[in-house]
């Protein structure tokens, strides 16, 4: 999973737009899972994943509008929508039996690559101090989302 480390600059717009983009990706994986899986681990996960990564969206909203300016669509944004698609598909389509597995391996991937690229890639190229700040505070969250996940994989 890439997340454009390559890509150009990015403008604070722009961020916001990764930032929504890739907390929706999740809340997607997560539904997919609550009507795919019968694990009360993977339910659990699952349901704390689209509580978490709405409340961000939330709050990355309530930022660009306090601001005034609107997300702006990206190659990043772009290239996360796209590698989705194909994780979504693969959730939906993958053996009732492998699915609690692909799924918790999925998260526990994809949870890597966000904080890589909030701590690599979104707070290094704010310049916003508040957008910044709300990257900043979602770290400590992405990084128990990890160790939830790492926990319920082990469980599997």
């Amino acid at each position: 999973m890439t997340f454009g480390q390559e890509a150009p600059k990015l403008i604070d717009t722009e961020i916001a737009s990764v930032a929504v983009v890739a907390n929706q990706i999740d809340i997607d994986y997560a539904q997919v899972a609550l009507k795919r899986s019968k694990n009360k681990d993977i339910l659990d996960f699952a349901n704390r994943m689209i509580e978490d990564h709405n409340a961000v969206i939330q709050q990355a909203v309530a930022l660009v509008e306090k601001l005034g300016v609107n997300p702006k669509d990206n190659a990043v944004s772009q290239s996360l929508l796209k590698q989705s698609e194909e994780t979504l598909e693969t959730l939906k389509e993958v053996d009732e039996h492998d699915f609690d597995k692909t799924y918790i391996d999925n998260e526990v991937a994809y949870h890597k690559a966000v904080i890589d690229a909030v701590n690599g890639l979104l707070i290094p190229e704010a310049n916003n101090t508040e957008l910044k700040g709300l990257l900043e505070a979602v770290v400590p969250a992405l990084e128990a989302h990890l160790e939830h996940a790492k926990m319920t994989q082990a469980k599997i």
